[in-house]
């Protein structure tokens, strides 16, 4: 025997089951044969990973060489009104169907089950009777669909019956007791292949449900408190990034403080430790920050690893806070937990937490897409990779950011530095005023352009178009201005030994070209070349320090 899982779409009382795993195993998987009602109903629990409860499930077989091999899976909740029996019927069987036919293994057989506990005053016996209207509608639609149900069993109060055998001696109206637990052949299987029961849905739900504790009404406050601060500024664009940086930051540091824990005996002694853990505001401002999209899809990506186990415990923590009238709110850690689950290799709990999303908010996206893969059997690597990628990119573009900010700054730097102690220009150098080093200050210069037409020189060309190279000029005219094809740079301000290196001081170069320029009163000057320390013809430079060429 072989397990196996496709399950149906959600609905508002539908728990998926495990996800789709090969028809058939290698010849060194255990295998067990069932031949009876018995052993069916045995098989349940271990088809599943669990017992149902308040169920319907049906079990594919597929047709292996003359005999039954155990396929596909899939469960709804029992509706409590019995006018909705027929669609969660149908809904169930062509759901089944679908996801069979979609994987190219269309099932030739069917197995169906009810199950359900006796309510006050009511026997097995009671239920059985009550749910055969059920088990033929589930017989029905698998034979609308051409595949043949072949037993149909209700299981109720430790005892199943069959609606298919009409022998008194093999099923008894009163029932047939159930074994005991772990003692059947079928059980060994199981354990040799890692198989597990978890026991029921209702105590896996429990771990995502709110406690009813004395400390609700404290922690409704506190989430009244957070609404009041967070809210605003969510929707407020100029905060929204904060809040979200604040939230993961605070989820960051309860998820190394869930590691940091001591290990406790027992599932529920260890979430009574996770919630002595996490102060009620610190899971308030949590609760209502993951209700921002992009912050969520970011905490997801805490998914695997050693981030994993301790972000699980985070959003089980997170999810069981959401009290009152915030248990809409719960479809966010609800969705983290379902994804962090099945994400992790527990379908199970992945699809329950999901399931149980959906039921807070069932317009809630995410949830919504996740329930659908894993109901449909994909791979969570596929969505691992996804955020894997926009977590890498978030990165990059945070260093990006770093960077471009570190460069921005030692680029004003340098330009201030060049602005304020470049000095006078070596196009003219004033012999009367040398430079002073450490003043950061040019010395006095005799008035330019217009007002001293004498002065060879500057030009002042205050409109751009009389330009010989047609360059528009700064509006500025109190400065003096640089010839084009010049360029002055000057690092420090140690001008002792020009284009060497002092113990007590930067390293000083000062470079000017010789170029022609054309005086406001019509006459050429050259102008000379200086060079460290020396001048002259023989030392002037044609071009820019960009590389270009004077033309």
């Amino acid at each position: 025997m072989t397990n196996h899982s496709e399950t149906t779409e959600p609905s508002e009382n539908s728990e998926a089951e495990d996800g789709p795993t090969p028809l058939c195993g290698s010849a060194h998987d255990p295998q067990v044969t069932l031949r009876t009602p018995a052993e069916l109903a045995d098989a349940l629990p271990y088809l599943l990973g669990y017992r149902p409860e308040d169920s319907m499930v049906l079990m594919a077989l597929h047709d292996r060489g003359g005999r039954g091999c155990f396929g596909g899976r899939a469960r709804l909740g029992i509706p409590a009104n019995k006018d909705d029996w027929e669609s969660a019927a149908r809904q169930l069987a062509q759901g089944l169907m679908a996801g069979s036919e979609r994987r190219g293994a269309r099932p030739e057989q069917m197995v169906a089950y009810v199950c359900q506990e006796p309510a006050p005053g009511e026997s097995g016996r009671d239920v059985m009777r009550r749910l055969a209207p059920l088990a033929q509608l589930l017989r029905t639609e698998c034979g609308r669909l051409d595949v043949p149900v072949i037993e149909a069993l209700c299981i109720s109060d430790a005892r199943f019956w069959s609606y298919c055998c009409p022998a008194e001696a093999c099923c008894p109206a009163e029932g047939t007791p159930m074994g005991l637990p772990g003692t059947s052949v079928l059980a060994a299987a199981a354990t040799y292949a890692g198989i597990q029961v978890r026991g029921s849905l209702r105590e896996l739900r429990a771990r995502l449900l709110p406690w009813e504790t004395g400390a609700a009404p404290e922690q409704e406050i506190a989430l009244d408190r957070a609404g009041m601060a967070l809210v605003p500024r969510i929707l407020d664009d100029a905060f929204r990034a904060q809040v979200a940086e604040d939230t993961l930051a605070l989820a960051r540091r309860i998820i190394e403080r869930y590691a940091d824990a001591t290990p406790v005996p027992g599932i529920h002694q260890a979430d009574l430790r996770d919630d002595r853990l996490l102060a009620h505001d610190e899971a308030a401002q949590l609760i209502l920050g993951l209700q921002d999209r992009l912050t969520r899809d970011r905490a997801a990506a805490w998914m695997e690893d050693a981030e994993a186990g301790p972000a699980l415990r985070l959003w089980r923590a997170l999810a069981r806070r959401c009290v009152g009238p915030y248990s809409e709110h719960a479809a966010a850690p609800l969705t983290l937990a379902g994804w962090v689950a099945w994400s992790s290799g527990d379908e199970l709990e992945g699809r329950e937490a999901l399931a149980m999303a959906l039921g807070a908010d069932p317009d809630y996206l995410f949830a919504a897409l996740l329930h659908r893969a894993c109901n449909e059997g994909l791979d969570p690597e596929s969505i691992r990779r996804c955020l894997r990628t926009a977590r890498t990119e978030r990165v990059l573009e945070d260093r990006s950011a770093a960077d471009a900010a570190g460069t921005g700054d030692r680029a004003e730097t340098e330009d201030t530095a060049d602005t304020k102690d470049a000095g006078p220009s070596p196009l003219a150098p004033d012999t009367g005023h040398p430079p002073t080093a450490g003043t950061g200050a040019p010395p006095a210069r005799r008035p330019h352009g217009a007002d001293n037409p004498d002065n060879p020189d500057y030009t002042v060309n205050r409109d751009s178009t009389n330009n010989t190279d047609n360059r528009p000029r700064r509006p500025d005219a109190t400065r003096p201005r640089r010839q084009e094809g010049t360029r002055t740079r000057r690092r420090g301000t140690d001008t002792t030994r020009p284009g060497s290196t002092r113990p007590d001081g930067p390293r000083t170069r000062t470079r000017t070209r010789t170029r022609t320029a054309e005086s406001t009163d019509g006459n050429s000057v050259e102008k000379a070349d200086v060079r460290g320390a020396r001048t002259g013809p023989e030392e002037a430079r044609s071009g820019n320090s960009r590389g270009e060429r004077d033309e």
